[in-house]
């Protein structure tokens, strides 16, 4: 790079963008990269604080920073991103459809690692909407050395699976059981079901039936197997997944051969939370919290189960590190730590 001074510059051309900062107006670039100074914009520049400007010295191994970010971007972004123009040397990542953010927390720490590189993204399993921010690229210089990002193109080359990506959440046929004498005789009115299917469809799926069963495992287990043989994808069985004797929802799906993969999550409120499968269709066990506590556990896994991921007892353990709910007397989730 030259350096020149400003009221030298007429004709010269930007080799980046330009911030003006106009506190409670304004901050952003005023000119961009490859814009050509005019005599007018000399008063201007000078109102900036800029005494000098930079021509671009092309030093053979050096790339300028719009150039990195936007490599850098191309190199992390998977499926459903949308990366758009470098802006002040910075290259913004946007959800291209709604969906949960996956990212690789290895992949991300081992390029942030590498001098001058920079990667900064929401957590993981973030809920997007099309068009919200995900993630930002840039480097520090001005000018890199081509080394560098050849080195993080290199590292990304090495993940089988893309650093970013947005998973839609997939359509599915659910099938709610809502549990409990006092609902199956009708002594009380069912509050779990209603709440259950507003979920389910605010995630785009579709209750494919809702039954209600007695504290009988046979009752329950019968239930269950109509909901599959009627083509249920997912199911939901509400209620009495507690300890007490009566309590017997994690017998019956335990003992129709479900594999279980975890009764209790590290995750509150939603603790006494059950996951089973049954071949491929996953079979959930929700505590009584669901019905009456904004954000649970249930929020935390369904979606993840909706974008077709199988999850693990590994993945359920995992929650504990961000697994407890504030419970904050206006629910701002998922902008709050719950599930990060």
């Amino acid at each position: 790079m030259e350096k020149i001074k400003v009221q030298d510059s007429v004709g010269a051309i930007l080799i980046h963008d330009m911030t003006q900062i106009i506190p409670g107006v304004i901050k952003g670039p005023r000119f961009r990269k490859g814009h050509v100074v005019q005599e007018e914009d000399i008063p201007v520049l000078l109102s900036m604080g800029k005494e000098h400007i930079y021509v671009w010295d092309q030093t053979p191994g050096l790339i300028h920073e719009n150039e990195a970010a936007e490599r850098l971007a191309r190199a992390v972004a998977g499926s459903g991103l949308v990366l758009d123009e470098p802006k002040e040397g910075k290259v913004t990542l946007t959800a291209a459809h709604d969906g949960l953010l996956y990212t690789s927390g290895d992949g991300i720490l081992a390029l942030n690692t590498l001098e001058s590189v920079i990667l900064a993204t929401l957590h993981n399993h973030y809920p997007v909407k099309k068009g919200d921010k995900v993630a930002g690229t840039r480097v520090v210089p001005l000018m890199i050395d081509e080394k560098v990002i050849l080195e993080a193109e290199e590292i990304v080359g090495t993940y089988s699976k893309p650093i970013l990506d947005v998973r839609p959440l997939k359509r599915f046929k659910v099938g709610i059981v809502v549990t409990g004498s006092e609902v199956y005789t009708g002594r009380i009115q069912d509050k779990f079901g209603p709440v259950l299917r507003a979920k389910v469809e605010s995630w785009g799926s579709v209750v494919l039936e809702q039954t209600l069963a007695n504290d009988e495992v046979s009752l329950i287990q019968s239930s269950i197997q109509d909901q599959l043989n009627k083509g249920a994808e997912m199911i939901l069985v509400s209620g009495g997944m507690s300890v007490d004797p009566d309590d017997v929802t994690p017998t019956a799906i335990k003992e129709m051969g479900a594999e279980l993969i975890t009764y209790g999550a590290p995750v509150l409120p939603g603790a006494m939370l059950l996951l089973a499968y049954m071949g491929n269709v996953p079979i959930m066990g929700l505590p009584g919290c669901v019905m009456y506590s904004k954000t649970t556990a249930f929020d935390l896994v369904a979606p993840r189960l909706l974008t077709g991921e199988r999850l693990t007892r590994l993945d359920l353990v995992k929650l504990g590190q961000g697994g407890l709910c504030l419970e904050c007397p206006v629910c701002t989730y998922p902008r709050c730590s719950f599930g990060k």
